[in-house]
């Protein structure tokens, strides 16, 4: 999750720095991306049947948010605009909340639907 949050961090700088009008659009698109990912994912883990599922899910979000504000940041400096050092800190504290939580509350609705859907019988 957290190379994906990163990837699309990097990928949305790199758009609205080309074309600042299409922000409008791409981000709210972004999010419904990254959001039916981790309700997708957690739902499949808790329809399966994974032990610990709701742990490793909030572990999951804790481990991805400094990790994609890292790669995020770190896309951005590399491949997008040259972001300074000054950007880092932003990325890992309230870049890094906002990701933990964009993790966390889809994953815990993935893991509620996935255990509503009946398996089917062997």
């Amino acid at each position: 999750m957290g190379l994906l949050h990163g990837a699309v961090q990097t990928a949305l700088a790199s758009e609205v720095a080309d074309d600042p009008g299409s922000a409008t659009v791409l981000r709210p698109t972004a999010l419904g991306m990254l959001v039916g990912a981790a309700v997708l994912w957690s739902a499949l883990d808790s329809w399966r049947g994974r032990p610990g599922v709701g742990r490793t899910w909030f572990v999951a979000a804790l481990v991805t948010g400094p990790v994609a504000g890292l790669l995020g940041w770190l896309g951005q400096s590399l491949l997008v605009d040259s972001t300074g050092l000054s950007a880092l800190g932003p990325a890992l504290l309230g870049g890094a909340a906002f990701t933990a939580l964009l993790v966390l509350v889809p994953a815990g609705l993935g893991c509620l639907v996935g255990r509503a859907i009946a398996r089917p019988a062997r």
